[in-house]
């Protein structure tokens, strides 16, 4: 029987971690795949939006010396952090059955990727499963295709290529922007009349500059209809056409899976496909079920990052241990 199980080993979910062991709680960190798994579909040689000591967890140091950190310091951190506080992690371990019995213990089902299933009990529950593993879809035929991918990885492997990128704000920018300075034909489709307005100030100039001078090609307020092996279809202002493509990248953003908080009863904001939740404590629809980081926002994902979501583990594990004393909860 374990105090709280926390279901995600990203930033938010090793900080509550880092809470619960301060507080000698017994927890466990149940992670479907690797350390900061989210991570690893960022772009390799990304950089950051925000500076070091807003990615630190636990008090931890972020030492870097760069103004802004790379993907590749974020991960050594993020490894860091699990080994100077010994966290007690299983990797490879996705759950596949989250539910609350009627003694009030939740039993948590998950399936090791050696092995058979492994059924757990835990007085409370922390979900921090983040927002980059569901991608949203255009469900246009050939989605699926080997050259299609909603993840974009570098630009080596386009060189030379024509590749059409999907979408118009940050990702998409970024992406065109990175392949065109590697060789690679960029062509950028958007359903809307211009790039987004929230995309990096200054990134921003960059990809709207390259646009105007005709470096990278744009097609707005057009929409894909249909990608082949080789062409992707589209229908905009001036009705159906076909762009070649090598590659095809469709950075249309992603959302949090919501599944597990379904099987466990708590409430969903059809809308925005976040769950109910209580902002002082992040303590669910379900009684002892909390919710962190990023998969609180739903679709709107955009609004919680790692500097802002990495104090939510805090706050539940503080909530979490009140009860477990039988103390009054701490004010917010």
């Amino acid at each position: 029987m374990l105090d709280v199980l926390i279901i995600g080993g990203g930033p938010a979910g090793l900080a509550a971690a880092i809470a619960a062991k301060t507080r000698g709680l017994s927890y466990l960190v149940l992670e479907k795949g690797a350390l900061v798994n989210s991570l690893l579909h960022y772009p390799t040689d990304m950089v950051f939006f925000t500076t070091p000591e807003l990615l630190e967890i636990g008090g931890l140091p972020f030492v870097s010396p760069n103004e802004k950190p790379t993907r590749k310091e974020a991960l050594r951190y993020y490894r860091r952090v699990a080994d100077t506080f010994a966290i007690d992690i299983a990797f490879d371990e996705p759950v596949t059955g989250l539910r609350r019995a009627a003694d009030g213990v939740f039993r948590v089902t998950s399936q090791p990727k050696h092995g058979e299933s492994v059924l757990r009990q835990s007085r409370y529950v922390v979900v921090a499963t983040g927002a980059y593993d569901v991608v949203n879809r255009l469900d246009v035929a050939g989605e699926d295709l080997p050259h299609v991918s909603h993840y974009y990885d570098g630009p080596h492997a386009f060189y030379r290529r024509r590749v059409v990128i999907v979408g118009g704000k940050n990702s998409a920018a970024e992406a065109a922007l990175d392949l065109y300075r590697n060789g690679a034909t960029a062509v950028l489709v958007h359903r809307g009349t211009t790039m987004g307005e929230s995309i990096k100030y200054w990134v921003k100039p960059d990809i709207e500059n390259r646009i105007k001078e005709g470096s990278i090609a744009a097609r707005f307020s057009t929409r894909v209809v249909e990608i082949t092996p080789t062409h992707v279809i589209v229908d905009g202002p001036d009705g159906r056409a076909e762009e070649p493509a090598d590659g095809v990248l469709l950075m249309t953003g992603y959302r949090s899976d919501t599944t597990l908080l379904r099987t466990a009863g708590a409430e969903i904001d059809a809308t925005l496909g976040a769950p109910f939740h209580n902002p002082d404590t992040f303590e669910t629809s379900v009684p002892n079920l909390f919710v962190i980081g990023a998969c609180v926002a739903g679709s709107q994902s955009g609004r919680i990052f790692i500097e802002n979501g990495r104090f939510h583990g805090e706050v539940a594990i503080r909530t979490i241990a009140a009860r477990l004393e039988g103390a009054p909860e701490p004010a917010v």
